[in-house]
């Protein structure tokens, strides 16, 4: 029997990408001047940092537990196998709503074949776990398999992202209010990366170009075999740059692939726009 992959909004995979590979997506939640709007089905990217570059403030929220009881269900009564990959555990309390479900699923389906992995990843590289996933369900692969495989690439995937205004990161608590006042000052971009599914301070360097160029020097040094691997990289509404990072990546390490998308209205609520993201296997990938 066929496996369904299910994904939540923070992948930030497109429409297109759900419907050629089959992937059901559970949306999180926007709220943006005094409305709730369901991220990637009821608002788009674009409308979140317009907005946010107006000054309006957003805030996002969880997969509510009614959403995850109705799309579990099903699966559980019908005996078909459903694998949830979810957003990083650190960034969000949607995993952890999603296995309480699972758990009171089981309670009245206690062979629900229903499995929950926290890829403690984010963005497009959490998106490309994702697509990993489905291209094997595709393939007629096993529950067993698909999730040994999406366990080693949710493991391996790096996240390398840099934003545009230290501000946004000072209202979600990544940075103190001196820290993001001297920031722009100066024109300083801090590069962070994820351990663990938490959003860690890298380096802080003056200076976008130099950015990029540091950015592919940790490619460099934590990645390897990249003709082989499908490079990720988002972005804040700034296409231009993130096209220019791409050309540098290209000429530089030649991969199979790279995947450009934005940085959803979710994750970009948070990063704001200007945002930059890298994402890759690191360099125990075999």
């Amino acid at each position: 029997m066929k496996v369904t992959i299910l994904a939540d909004s923070a992948c930030d995979l497109t429409e297109t990408y759900y419907n050629a590979l089959d992937i059901k997506m559970i949306p999180l939640t926007v709220h943006l001047q005094e409305k709730d709007y369901k991220d990637g089905i009821e608002i788009t990217p674009k409308t979140v940092y317009d907005a946010m570059r107006e000054g309006n403030s957003t805030k996002t929220s969880q997969v509510s537990m009614g959403a995850f009881r109705s799309m579990f269900m099903p699966y559980a009564e019908a005996n078909k196998p459903l694998i949830y990959l979810a957003f990083s555990s650190e960034l969000s309390g949607t995993y952890q709503t999603a296995k309480m479900i699972e758990q009171e699923i089981k309670e009245t389906h206690p062979n629900a074949p229903i499995h929950i992995i926290d890829t403690k990843c984010a963005s497009i590289g959490y998106g490309l776990v994702v697509l990993r996933a489905a291209k094997m369900a595709q393939e007629g692969a096993s529950v067993k398999d698909i999730i040994e495989m999406a366990t080693y690439h949710a493991n391996h995937m790096e996240h390398i992202f840099t934003v545009d205004d230290l501000e946004y990161l000072y209202r979600g608590g990544r940075v103190s209010k001196t820290a993001a006042f001297v920031g722009t000052l100066l024109k300083i971009k801090p590069l962070l990366h994820v351990e663990d599914g938490k959003l860690v301070p890298l380096e802080k360097i003056r200076g976008s170009k130099k950015v990029l160029n540091r950015m592919l020097d940790l490619m460099e040094a934590r990645g390897v075999d990249f003709e082989n691997q499908t490079i990720g990289i988002s972005h804040g509404d700034d296409l231009k740059r993130a096209n220019e990072l791409a050309d540098m990546i290209k000429e530089r390490f030649a991969p199979r692939e790279i995947i450009v998308e934005m940085v959803g209205s979710v994750i970009g609520a948070h990063s704001g726009p200007g945002t930059l993201a890298l994402f890759f296997l690191n360099n125990s990938y075999k």
